[in-house]
């Protein structure tokens, strides 16, 4: 049972990662939430009384420049050359100790690489921000006995989301263009190192074996932080936002976020193939705690094909999850400002067409 099994689907890395994120975000701060190492491995393709590790590099590229409120593309941003690109490269490092065949624990170190440009006064610059994001320590348990399930099984997950990435990263502005003046302020939220919130975790994780090479897989994710807003070290010389208003305060917002994906996988000889569903959403409201400050709210709906090849101990994979639906949701802000002018107010955020992930899993 395990030999046939294993070669199932090794499963590959079908449940790969929460952060095919993610999955064209933008000026929508859905940061990584890092790779589902955890899941490469076949509970039941494993001997119960050894304990081993597994180590996840995935890289993540997108660049966000579509323009939308709700969801209709500006296109007028484009065709003037005003439209705010962003460009963000994350390389996520996740570490798992697999206890044995149902408990194990992981910890994911995200480094990022960010620019933003934008226009004023027809004049274009960029911002930028680099360094460790905010680190996850999880913990992982198969509810079903493998020896029992060997068809399918459920794994749910619990952890802490650590506020290690800088919240308040600040970079020079272009205020004159005529004379070059520039001014010191804190960096887009889009591309902000980490949210200034220590957050808590859930996770699902599920699959479903209907041969020895087709199946199915679920996977949920909820970051859920209960605090309400980060309060930058605001100076004479560096405002809190650049972008606030008084409907919102002048800090940015420490939101929740979630991940739900599924779809199907299909082993080849050493090739896994698998296409699939995602929703990424940046909510406009938090499950706890306030929903103060500035946010972006948002959500992609998004096809996401992959590709996985496994050589011994080490599986080598690539995914694209590619935009179908983006939608610029209303920020608390906008809803406060409706009611208060009774005018309808919808803020705008850019969107990538699509995300790049590549990435090695090595077992050992």
């Amino acid at each position: 049972m395990r030999i046939t099994i294993k070669s199932i689907l090794t499963i590959c890395l079908f449940l790969l990662f929460k952060n095919t994120n993610t999955f064209a975000q933008g000026c929508v701060a859905i940061r990584s939430t890092g790779g589902i190492a955890i899941m490469n491995e076949h509970p039941d393709s494993t001997n119960s009384s050894n304990s081993y590790w597994i180590f996840n590099n995935n890289s993540r590229y997108y660049k966000s420049f579509r323009h939308f409120v709700g969801k209709q593309e500006q296109f007028q941003r484009l065709v003037l050359h005003n439209n705010v690109i962003n460009k963000v490269y994350t390389q996520d490092m996740t570490l798992t100790r697999v206890f044995n065949n149902r408990w194990s624990a992981s910890i994911n170190i995200p480094m990022a690489d960010n620019s933003r440009s934008q226009v004023t006064s027809g004049s274009r610059f960029s911002t930028h921000s680099f360094g460790l994001g905010d680190i996850n320590v999880s913990g992982y348990y198969w509810l079903f006995n493998p020896a029992k399930a060997p068809k399918g099984n459920i794994q749910v997950g619990v952890g802490i989301k650590f506020a290690t990435g800088n919240y308040n990263v600040q970079d020079y502005f272009l205020t004159n263009p005529a004379t070059g003046e520039r001014t010191l302020k804190y960096v887009d939220q889009s591309i902000q190192l980490g949210d200034g919130g220590t957050g808590i975790t859930t996770e699902i994780n599920a699959y479903y074996n209907f041969t020895t090479k087709f199946g199915v897989y679920g996977n949920f994710y909820h970051l859920t932080s209960p605090q309400n807003v980060s309060v930058p070290k605001s100076t004479a010389a560096v405002p809190a936002v650049s972008t606030a208003s008084p409907y919102t305060a002048d800090v940015f917002s420490v939101p929740d976020q979630y991940l739900v994906r599924f779809g199907a996988t299909l082993a080849v000889n050493k090739f896994n193939f698998s296409l699939g569903v995602r929703d990424d959403c940046l909510p406009t409201h938090d499950i706890i705690g306030g929903s103060d400050g500035y946010r972006r709210p948002g959500y992609i709906i998004a096809a996401e094909p992959g590709i996985n090849y496994r050589i011994h101990n080490v599986s080598l994979y690539a995914y694209a999850p590619i935009a179908i639906i983006r939608d610029r949701t209303q920020s608390v802000a906008d809803i406060r400002q409706t009611e208060a002018t009774g005018v309808y107010k919808q803020g705008d955020a850019a969107f990538a067409d699509y995300v790049i992930n590549i990435g090695v899993t090595v077992k050992f």
